[in-house]
This record gives structure tokens, C-alpha cells and sequence, in this order.
């Protein structure tokens, strides 16, 4: 199979990301595991980190497709594997949905009759959480139109995209080793969270988003699964992070990358006579 190794790749660790980060929102759901936002922040962040680094050499871990389309605008990528890591994307994190219903199935039910909770009606958007992001809650104290969850999803994934490229990119002479980006990029994904989360649960990442979120229309969620009938699912958790990931990609490539290029001196504060020590 051509590009099989980019297929396995970017299906194995989304895969990863999405077990672990979608999993961390099911136990604090179903088993109150965790007590702010922080933590399922970095749940989420150490799953990216260990995503990346299990991968990284086989696809160079692009692991959602809002940083694909960047790297394919920017000139990183070509453009014809697109639709391999797209597909391996959604793949990887339909698998990874499936096997969280899976283990989680029987506290699921649970959890349902202990709350009078029928899955389907408008209350089980509560559980149906732990597969797709919704910007607006009830019973949430965060005032989100659907304006507002779009720009912050454009917003959250345009700040991901410039920490990755500012962390990988070899213009950059202050960006740590290449051994510690995987590291910095999840660091950058938990803030990015905890910006974020409390007006849209932070997103990012169509694939992240979508694939789930089917995995829960199958299971009997159904409309619950697709609450918004004006179609702010598609346009804050698919449309936002690829426009974010549009912007940032066009920011480095003609804004940053050019002025990190044209400093050709490191900064170093212990050189300069103008600082009294």
C-alpha cells in the first residue's frame, strides 16, 4: 500500500490522542475523577506528547487535520497524501471513540439510571460529552453564541499551529531541542485547553471532533449526538480549526518565518553592555 507507513502513522496516533483525551473526559464524567479543567487539560496534553513521540518518524505526527492543511499550505507537505492522512485521521479516532464506548459501556448505562438519563433526548448531551465537543451547555455560566465558539476555536488552533511550527521549524535558533518538541507541543495543547475549554471544550481538531461524535449517533445518542440544527457543529468544530489552521500557516509562512530569518544574531542578554548586572 503506498504511504502506508504515513497511514499507520497518523491512524495509530491519533488513535492515542484520542483514547487518552476522550478518555480522561469519560472517567471525570462517569466516575467524578477529576476536579478542574487542569487536570483534563493535561490528560489531554501528555496523550498528545506520547502520540507524537510514538509516531513522529513514521508520519511526523500530524494527528489532526487542521495541522495537515497547514503544512500542506505552507509547503511542508504535498499535497497529494492529504487524503491519506485525513482518512487515517478520521480512522484513528473513529477507533479510538469505539474503544472508549466499549469500556466504558456498562457505566455508561449506569450512569444513565442513576441520573434518569435516556439517551437520545436533549438531557443526554451530559454523557454524550465524552465523544464530541458543544459549545453551549445548560446549566454552563460561559455566554457563547455561535459567532463567538467559532472564533475561539480559529483562535485556539491557530495559536497550536504557530507554538508547532515556531517549536519545529529550524529558523527558529531559540526553539528547544528536537528530542523535547513533542514535549512543548503537548504543553502548548493543556493551555490551549484551559484557555479554551470553558466556552467551546477546546477542540481543535476536526478528526478529534467528528469521529467520536459519530461513534455516539451510532450508539443511540442520535440527534443528541448532533444537538445544533443550525449547523454549529460543523462550522465551530470543523470549519473554526481549519480556518485557524489556514491563518497560522499563512502568519509564519509571510509574517514570522521571515523576520526569524532575517535575525541572524542570538539574543544574549549576558553580552549586552547595556544591562547592569
Amino acid at each position: 500500500m503506498r504511504h502506508s507507513k504515513e497511514f499507520i502513522g497518523e491512524a495509530l496516533g491519533t488513535f492515542l490522542l484520542v483514547l487518552f483525551g476522550c478518555g480522561s473526559v469519560a472517567v471525570s464524567i462517569l466516575f467524578y475523577a477529576y476536579q478542574g479543567i487542569m487536570q483534563i487539560a493535561l490528560a489531554w496534553g501528555i496523550g498528545v506528547t506520547l502520540a507524537i513521540y510514538l509516531t513522529r518518524h513514521l508520519s511526523c505526527a500530524h494527528l489532526n487535520p487542521a495541522v495537515t492543511l497547514a503544512m500542506v499550505i505552507s509547503k511542508r507537505m504535498s499535497a497529494r497524501k492529504l487524503p491519506v492522512y485525513l482518512f487515517a485521521q478520521f480512522a484513528g479516532a473513529f477507533l479510538a471513540g469505539l474503544a472508549i464506548y466499549i469500556l466504558f459501556s456498562p457505566s455508561i448505562s449506569a450512569f444513565e439510571t442513576t441520573h434518569n438519563i435516556i439517551r437520545g433526548t436533549a438531557e443526554s448531551v451530559q454523557t454524550a460529552k465524552m465523544f464530541g465537543e458543544y459549545y453551549a451547555v445548560s446549566g454552563s455560566s460561559a455566554v457563547v453564541s455561535l459567532p463567538l465558539a467559532i472564533g475561539a476555536e480559529a483562535f485556539g488552533t491557530f495559536l497550536l499551529l504557530i507554538m508547532i511550527f515556531a517549536l519545529t521549524e529550524g529558523c527558529n535558533i531559540g526553539r528547544p531541542h528536537d528530542a523535547m518538541a513533542p514535549l512543548f507541543i503537548g504543553l502548548t495543547v493543556s493551555s490551549i485547553i484551559c484557555l479554551i475549554a470553558p466556552l467551546t471544550q477546546a477542540g481543535l481538531n476536526p478528526a478529534r471532533d467528528f469521529a467520536p461524535r459519530m461513534v455516539a449517533w451510532m450508539a443511540g445518542w442520535g440527534a443528541a449526538a448532533f444537538p445544533d440544527q443550525s449547523g454549529g457543529f460543523f462550522f465551530v468544530y470543523i470549519l473554526g480549526p481549519i480556518i485557524g489552521g489556514i491563518l497560522a500557516a499563512l502568519f509564519f509562512v509571510y509574517v514570522l518565518e521571515p523576520a526569524m530569518k532575517r535575525s541572524s544574531i542570538r539574543c544574549d542578554c549576558e553580552n549586552d553592555k547595556s544591562i547592569k548586572k
